[in-house]
């Protein structure tokens, strides 16, 4: 498999007929691993680390789930295709611009990918699309245990994984869930729910990780501990809080109905007049008028079929996949007005806004 044919291959994240929830987009689990005897990737001298990359290669492709994927050097990647894959969460930031010796697996389905040399030897990833910790679970504990068969993993009776970050130490797990949040935004409760999800131990994030931003109202929640407790019982806990913020996020949306519905549908009435007529959008834009499209979906405005199609979009509109799709660099004047242009095209056809149904509380 080639990085192009990649691409152009839908994924969990853009393939329009993928089973979507409400307010869980994705659902992520990743597990950091080292090989026992050798130095962590930012210690290792270019020669070890190229050696690293070639072992856990080999290992990885030869995993039953990674067949038929791609394997590819990091240094063999240009730039557009690197921000592709970070868009699709295929990769990290840090990844993409990370120095000799490192690579990425990517299954056929993209489901999976396995980065090689980032800030640990593997960073293993599952991705399922809606709310599957259990099964994303699952299936990456398969393929962990079939990589340790020929892999040595740095492994502590007292500390558990050893990491290159001691704050992955134990498990070396970190499960997540990208939430759509948009009438907790609205109604300005996120703030609360931060501090409140941060006090049960876990952490929330915008959504490309680390130091992004929340556009679109999507958040990452994962756990932060990953010492002292079972990946079951990381799961378990990490499923009570987002089962929690469900709740809130539905009792969110049934409060801004009842109080000022007609706001609220104002809102959404104009991010579908922007999208059908407007010739500027910044990606950040793009997201949040997305966004609303998709409360509107989950509210009857449009039909439940659209919110697949919004969340491809949600992917689509984002500057490398704009660039890809155009076959070129642009700037992002350029890809402003571009980005509006295939929004535009997207939404000629759109189903138009129904409020009826959402005003006779049909959500």
């Amino acid at each position: 498999m080639t990085i192009a044919s990649l691409i152009d291959t839908p994924s969990e994240l853009t393939d329009s007929a993928s089973s979507k929830s409400a307010i869980v987009l994705m659902t992520r689990i990743r597990l950091a691993r080292n090989l026992s005897g050798q130095p962590f990737p930012g210690w290792a001298k270019p020669a070890q680390r190229e050696k690293i990359l070639e072992a856990c290669r080999t290992a990885v492709t030869a995993a039953a789930p990674m067949k038929r994927g791609l394997a590819v050097s990091v240094g063999d990647l240009a730039d557009l295709e690197k921000r592709i894959l970070v868009e699709r969460h295929l990769i990290s930031r840090e990844l993409s611009g990370s120095k000799q010796g490192s690579g990425v697996v990517i299954s056929r389905d993209q489901a999976i990918s396995v980065m090689i040399n980032e800030e640990d030897h593997l960073r293993i990833q599952m991705l399922r699309a809606g709310f599957q910790l259990r099964k994303a679970w699952a299936a990456i504990n398969e393929l962990d245990s079939s990589l340790e068969e020929t892999l040595d993993f740095a492994f502590s009776p007292d500390l558990g994984y050893l990491t290159a970050c001691p704050t992955n130490l134990g498990t070396g797990m970190r499960a997540s869930a990208m939430m759509h949040l948009p009438a907790l935004v609205i109604s300005n409760q996120m703030e609360k729910v931060v501090r409140a999800v941060n006090q049960l131990g876990m952490v929330v994030r915008g959504l490309f990780g680390e130091g992004s931003d929340a556009s679109g109202s999507i958040f990452q929640i994962s756990n932060q501990t990953t010492l002292g407790e079972s990946e079951e019982e990381i799961l378990k806990r990490l499923s009570g809080v987002l089962q929690s913020i469900i709740e809130h996020e539905l009792n969110a949306r049934a409060r801004l109905l009842e109080a000022d519905s007609g706001k609220l549908f104002d809102k959404i009435g104009r991010a579908f007049g922007i999208l059908q007529n407007g010739h500027v959008l910044s990606s950040s834009e793009a997201m949040n008028l997305l966004s609303l499209i998709r409360l509107g979906v989950d509210l009857g405005v449009f039909p439940d079929a659209k919110r697949s199609v919004t969340d491809r979009l949600f992917i689509e509109a984002q500057p490398g996949h704009l660039q890809h799709a155009q076959k070129g660099e642009f700037e992002p004047g350029q890809r402003d007005l571009l980005r509006a242009e295939r929004l535009r095209s997207e939404f000629a056809n759109f189903a138009r806004p129904d409020f009826t149904l959402s005003a006779n509380g049909n959500n």
